[in-house]
């Protein structure tokens, strides 16, 4: 038989899923809740609890506790590679037309608002040794967040590394008011002369920092998956490493590999 709190959680969770409480609807208070359930007040948090680390509700400091609106959710797959390759001598009338957040997530550029910060920057031990350069090298930081404009927290936090003298040479490359570029970095690349040959992606998953839970809107008991993108171009050279911090609770990694037939 269910535990007290997992009655109330299975209860309320019913309710979230069939539209009778509906996003942004506040929950009875804890004192009703128990009246209704007849239970303890302390079994009703341990309940609520529960839905709070689903996502499903959310406490709001002085306020209550909250049904949760569900964040948009992005998919994101290894093919986008090729078709950000493929886009990237694209005229600039076409590549206007959309970029990589909007086919992760099925919105237009008009659904989304950008945000953008450059900073030049050394290269710390474990960017020297990715580029293969000497720590100190000079580096382009882009961080990139992108929010549904319906929403608060970005998709992500992107941090894009280039080598400043791979770029300096294109001033354009340097001004973060010409984002978001069209044909994003691949198109950047190409403007000076680089074509990517392959990009190697690894994953793994860490509790968010207080930061990031309260930048992407995580809740309780949510981990963030951290990717490390390298681009490596024709010429077996690294050309960018970007670090980008993924919501575990509305990211789907989805991963297509064409085998060879025998």
């Amino acid at each position: 038989m269910a535990n007290q709190y997992e009655r109330i959680a299975t209860d309320l969770r019913r309710q979230i899923e069939a539209g009778e409480l509906a996003p942004g609807d506040r929950l009875p208070a804890e004192t009703a809740l128990a009246d209704q359930y007849r239970v303890s007040v302390p079994t009703v948090r341990q309940g609520v609890g529960v839905l709070a680390a689903e996502g499903l509700v959310e406490k709001q400091h002085g306020r209550g506790t909250f049904v949760r609106r569900q964040p948009t959710p992005v998919k994101r797959d290894n093919l986008r590679h090729q078709w950000e390759k493929d886009r990237a001598r694209e005229p600039e009338s076409e590549r206007l037309k959309t970029g990589a957040t909007e086919h992760d997530t099925g919105l237009t550029v008009n659904d989304l608002v950008f945000d953008v910060k450059y900073q030049q920057v050394p290269a710390d031990a474990d960017l020297a040794a990715e580029f293969g350069v000497a720590e100190g090298t000079m580096l382009l930081r882009r961080t990139y967040r992108t929010r549904y404009s319906e929403e608060r927290a970005p998709f992500d936090v992107s941090r894009s590394y280039l080598l400043l003298d791979v770029v300096s040479g294109s001033p354009d490359l340097l001004r973060e008011d010409l984002e978001p570029w069209p044909g994003g970095t691949q198109n950047q690349l190409f403007t000076v002369g680089i074509e990517l040959d392959r990009v190697v992606e690894t994953f793994r998953a860490r509790p968010p920092t207080p930061e990031e839970t309260e930048e992407l809107g995580l809740p309780v008991g949510v981990s963030v998956i951290v990717l490390r993108k390298t681009c490596i171009d024709t010429t077996d050279r690294v050309v960018e490493v970007a670090d980008v911090v993924l919501p575990g609770d509305r990211t789907e990694m989805v991963y297509t590999t064409q085998l060879s037939r025998w």
